[in-house]
């Protein structure tokens, strides 16, 4: 372990360039090796080894994508939901918050960004503006109009 911690460390690192991240497939990349040693076929240790932490360091950036799309991908998902509801009214629920999502979907991608952002991730228009390098106002002007853009395509017995 100690002789070659530092190398798998860095091969580690080499796939997921963050350091916390690296320490910990590191760790597991360790406790995977030592339980695998029994099958060992001894051909190229250093080889063995390294495949052993660059499958772990993959494995592990594609859950961090899927965590990250999973919050993107659904941010109706956010609002909570209450445990209390009937089989019907989660049905409901559920059939509004894919409509909310297709909605947003069509909407065009500037209102799209900042509805999302002020709406549901509730940032402040300044923070908004910061993100997308736009003024204050800019940031108001689309707000509006998006609004405006909700009115004309979104019929309100559709969210009955």
């Amino acid at each position: 372990m100690a002789k070659y911690q530092s190398y798998l460390y860095h091969v580690a690192y080499s796939v997921l360039r963050s350091s916390k991240d690296a320490e910990d497939v590191t760790q597991e990349a360790l406790l995977k090796i030592y339980a695998s040693l029994p099958q060992y076929q001894h051909q190229g240790f250093k080889t063995w080894i390294t495949r052993i932490t660059v499958n772990k360091a993959i494995d592990y950036k594609r859950s961090l994508e899927r965590k990250r799309e999973q919050l993107t991908d659904e941010p109706e998902l956010l609002f909570p939901v209450n445990p209390t509801h009937t089989v019907e009214e989660e049905v409901l629920h559920n059939h509004r918050r894919q409509r909310i999502r297709e909605c947003l979907d069509d909407m065009p991608h500037n209102y799209r960004d900042v509805v999302v952002a002020f709406y549901i991730e509730d940032k402040s228009y300044q923070e908004i503006a910061i993100e997308q390098g736009v003024t204050l106002k800019t940031v108001e002007s689309k707000l509006y109009r998006a609004k405006q853009w909700i009115r004309k395509h979104w019929k309100e017995e559709e969210w009955g």
